[in-house]
């Protein structure tokens, strides 16, 4: 039986490796890019996969875009919705120094932007299906003691609260809902003073989150199968 995924956000690092493990799974994947004229590592698997990777074009600043999207693959179902998209700034600017549309921009992008997503493209999935979105370990509240990451912590608790918010709103839907923190990665995001590569990170991820299908509610959880404060 054939399994579908829909990750959103798939150009490189961590959604290109995702993308990849699935394919390296015998899974078809549709994988989104912001900017369709740009090349992309997600364009070379799919000239390598052309019978399992299919390439959309989806800005998730944009509504639009992602309702597009929806009613373009209407008639389909997905086995897996995983939003990997998202952007960070600079990392040592304490909060009273950001520029009111940097913060606009990152909040727009790793907070509203996903749950968009999510609002709009979950009925595509299938009711035992798996919905996800990536996070950080920096965007748990309770652990927060080291600070720095500043607007980056603050966009990715923003993330975890709006889907806790999304599963209330869902209490009796038997579709499986994640956070997730991959990890330190070396991506253009992690940087390579990263210790962990995209293909350690993607296998635990799916691996943890294979481990918790069927949990109710909304788990946050890491790429070792730890289950992390909120």
């Amino acid at each position: 039986m054939e399994r579908r995924a829909l990750i959103i956000g798939a150009s490189r690092g961590l959604g290109w490796g995702l993308v990849r493990e699935l394919v390296s799974e015998d899974w078809s994947v549709v994988g989104t890019v912001r900017d369709p004229q740009v090349h992309t590592p997600l364009h070379e698997l799919q000239a390598e996969n052309r019978q399992q990777v299919t390439i959309e074009q989806v800005d998730i600043t944009q509504s639009a875009h992602l309702a597009a999207l929806r009613s373009r693959h209407a008639g389909e179902r997905f086995d897996l919705l995983f939003v990997v998209a998202g952007v960070s700034n600079d990392i040592h600017e304490p909060i009273g120094q950001v520029s009111t549309e940097e913060f606009v921009r990152v909040m727009v992008t790793n907070a509203l932007g996903p749950l968009r997503a999510v609002e709009t493209l979950i009925d595509l999935v299938t009711p035992q299906g798996q919905v996800a979105a990536m996070s950080s370990e920096l965007g748990s509240i309770a652990d927060n003691t080291d600070g720095g990451w500043e607007l980056y912590r603050a966009s990715k608790a923003s993330l975890n609260t709006l889907m806790r918010c999304l599963t209330a709103r869902h209490a009796d839907d038997t579709r499986t809902f994640y956070v997730v923190a991959p990890g330190w990665v070396r991506t253009d995001l992690g940087g390579e003073d990263a210790p962990l590569d995209i293909e350690t990170s993607v296998r635990g991820v799916l691996r943890a989150m294979r481990a918790r299908f069927g949990t109710r509610g909304l788990v946050f959880l890491d790429y070792r199968n730890e289950v992390l404060p909120w």
